[in-house]
């Protein structure tokens, strides 16, 4: 996985992380970076696409609102977080882990904040799956009683 792949990963975790679960995280951290805004969290709206089939013509399907914030270490590392809602607390602290995980503390953060995020995650997507599993029908077992 390369540099960018694992940042777009870690980026994504935060992002889809529950607002509740991430300040629960960053809180047990116990870091108090020096930072500043670059830019301050702000929520906006952005337009989401969809596609028929998924594999169909793009089309507009609605907004979504989002919060976006940008922070900056002490040390000249720049964090960038984008997140569903308006919760600007939650964009701040993204913005911070992701500003964290440039530096020297970047193993720490991965293994107080990120990993219990990822296994959250993949225990969801297991139970999704593990659901979706149990409402399907083989056809090819079924006679056709023609016989």
């Amino acid at each position: 996985m390369t540099e960018i792949e694992k940042r777009q990963h870690w980026m994504s975790l935060l992002a889809k992380a529950p607002a509740a679960e991430l300040d629960r995280l960053w809180s047990a951290l116990g870091l108090v970076p020096d930072y500043g805004y670059l830019r301050s969290p702000e929520a906006g709206g952005v337009m989401v696409r969809g596609r028929a089939g998924a594999t169909g013509a793009p089309f507009n399907l609605g907004e979504m609102t989002v919060t976006r914030c940008s922070v900056k270490l002490s040390g000249g590392e720049v964090g960038h977080a984008y997140v569903q809602g308006r919760d600007k607390a939650h964009a701040t602290q993204a913005a911070l882990i992701d500003a964290l995980m440039q530096t020297g503390q970047a193993a720490f953060v991965r293994e107080a904040v990120l990993a219990p995020l990822d296994e959250a995650q993949q225990a969801a997507r297991a139970a999704r799956a593990a659901k979706a599993a149990a409402t399907k029908v083989d056809f090819f077992t079924m006679a056709r009683g023609e016989d």
